[in-house]
């Protein structure tokens, strides 16, 4: 005798939207989604109830009673529709978000005058309509039809009549319908919630739009005082120390017919400043975009900065060299950020670097086993947080007392395609 299936996760995500054959499988996948879709069928009484109560508060809020039903109703009606949230997020494989306006700091008279300007908390008052309607007839057919038979027959077993025979052997049928809609019935309903309980599509694209806008004030913000840092160490180094051979060999020329002993010294000591200003230049060109970067890759350039880390630095690196440049730039300055803020700040005795490119996404980690506390709004951190939104990546900080510390880096970040013909480098 074969083993019975267990049965999966109630929030596990549908996996049969279409007619199956008859197998254990795919059996218990009906029966998983049928208990789900009861579920949501009863919790239309609730539904129900709230819809009346925010009938009755809306027009009656200027007398006060309203004011009074709304500080129950509405923290309710959210816990319902979270519920419904968690359902169709699991069902769906992808989470349902809620985007309720902020009532932080609102008092009790506060808070209802957010929520009557607040268009997803009127989102859930339509959701509250449509679950004690087209959504409760969506959820009671499958479990009707599986339990249509098993009614049938037990008025059948107490009344042996004609009619319960009749009516017993045309609900037979039922389990077939049952088989056959019950997916598409269930994932109707949940896509259904996901529309009316999720953001709506406007609400997506101004929220878009407002994370560009600032993403882009702060890139430029950053770009302009990279600029300065620039000029500034251009004026400070090389442009000083060119002005300074310049002088000298003219110096040098004057002197060349009447003192060529300090001439030679005036070439000599131009000579050298024109060493130190290259020096200067070079390491203006580190930080705008390090050789190391161009030569060896992200790996290598990450491997190279682990060296001068003076501590142990573990790394696990699994990306490709054929990274945007301003992707891979960004990644190795915050990942050089994250190792100088361990060095000076940790108190740690090794650290580690893991990355990997899947799924267009950059990912980067990096850790201590040191003393924690990394505070994500200092002025390092925040800075490499300002640097990856530039390009819509994120950043986040797991830092607990006592350690350790983890800063996770992702970029979205699609390869650069080899040209036919060219090797790798």
């Amino acid at each position: 005798m074969t083993d019975w299936a267990p049965m999966p996760s109630l929030l596990a995500p549908i996996t049969t939207v279409h007619p199956a054959p008859v197998d254990q499988v795919a059996l218990v996948e009906r029966l998983r989604l049928t208990l789900v879709s009861a579920g949501q069928f009863l919790l239309f009484v609730p539904a129900l109830v709230l819809f009346v109560l925010t009938v009755v508060a809306v027009p009656t809020g200027p007398a006060g009673v309203g004011f009074v039903l709304a500080a129950g109703v509405v923290p309710a009606t959210a816990l319902l529709a979270s519920w419904h949230r968690r359902l169709a997020g699991g069902l769906l494989g992808e989470p349902v978000p809620a985007g309720y306006a902020d009532t932080a700091g609102r008092g009790l008279l506060g808070r209802p005058l957010v929520w009557l300007r607040d268009g997803n908390r009127w989102r859930d008052v339509g959701f509250l309509a449509y679950s004690t309607t087209g959504g409760a007839i969506l959820s009671a057919l499958p479990p009707l039809l599986l339990l249509t038979p098993v009614v049938h027959l037990a008025g059948l077993l107490i009344d042996p009549g004609r009619v319960w025979a009749l009516t017993f052997g045309l609900s037979l049928v039922c389990p077939l319908v049952w088989w056959l809609v019950t997916p598409p019935l269930v994932r109707a309903r949940t896509l259904a919630d996901r529309a009316i309980l999720g953001h709506s599509l406007v609400a997506q694209l101004e929220r878009r739009v407002a994370q560009v806008a600032a993403t882009r004030t702060e890139a430029l913000d950053a770009n302009a005082a990279e600029v300065r840092r620039i000029e500034r160490d251009l004026h400070d180094g090389a442009q000083a120390r060119i002005a300074a051979v310049g002088m000298n060999v003219g110096l040098a020329e004057k002197l060349i017919a009447s003192d060529p002993a300090a001439a030679a010294e005036l070439l000599r000591e131009a000579r050298e400043t024109t060493v130190s200003a290259l020096e200067d230049l070079r390491s203006v060109v580190r930080g705008i975009h390090p050789p190391v970067l161009a030569d060896r890759g992200l790996p290598g350039a990450v491997e190279a900065l682990a060296l001068s880390i003076p501590l142990p630095v573990t790394l696990a690196l699994d990306v490709p060299e054929s990274l945007p440049a301003p992707v891979e730039s960004a990644a190795y300055f915050a990942v050089a950020e994250c190792l100088a803020n361990t060095v000076k700040h940790a108190a740690a005795s090794r650290a580690w670097v893991s990355g990997a490119h899947q799924d267009e996404r950059l990912r980067l980690v990096v850790g201590d086993d040191g003393v924690g506390g990394a505070d994500p709004a200092g002025s390092g951190l925040a800075g490499v947080a300002r640097r990856l939104a530039a390009f819509d990546g994120s950043m986040t900080v797991s830092s607990p007392a006592g350690g350790p510390t983890v800063v996770t880096l992702e970029v979205p970040c699609p390869t650069t395609p080899t040209s036919p013909g060219s090797a790798p480098s």
